[in-house]
């Protein structure tokens, strides 16, 4: 299995993050700039509204900004520590069947981490993650603030 490829991160989901995958958080598409996450909805990841339950959505979400920061930071040239920040979320319909959440905004990644390599700081960018249903419907869009500098800098 090839390294940072998308059945490589759906290991990862499988095996480091169980409730990820217990909630059927799977990686359908992977790029250096964009990156898809589906999520189902069923028993596991529901609310008492008949939706997909606001946490099991923020999984599917980050982790479509996280698997493009994790393969960046692991194959830029000094080791780079990572961190989500901060989050916001706007969510404007109810998430039921699969939602697919994508994030389109890989190419920031690169430059953020030639900038604290540059400059020895830390660095912090915003990625966003659109969440669709299957009519192509937005049910939620998420943001994520996230953190890279370079280990021991």
């Amino acid at each position: 299995m090839q390294k940072h490829s998308v059945e490589y991160f759906n290991q990862v989901v499988k095996t480091e993050l169980p409730a990820a995958h217990f909630c059927d958080v799977r990686v359908k598409n992977l790029d250096e700039k964009v990156c898809d996450v589906t999520m189902t909805h069923q028993h596991a990841n529901q609310n008492p509204f008949g939706s997909i339950y606001f946490a099991a959505l923020a999984m599917a979400a980050e982790l479509s900004t996280g698997a493009m920061v994790i393969r960046a930071v692991e194959n830029a040239p000094e080791v780079i520590s990572m961190l989500v920040l901060n989050q916001n979320a706007h969510f404007s319909k109810k998430a039921r069947g699969t939602i697919t959440f994508t994030c389109t905004q890989g190419h920031f990644i690169n430059a953020a981490i030639e900038e604290t390599l540059r400059t020895r700081e830390g660095v912090t960018l915003w990625l966003q993650s659109v969440g669709t249903d299957e009519a192509g419907d937005v049910v939620t869009t998420m943001n994520f603030e996230w953190t890279m500098k370079v280990k021991n800098a």
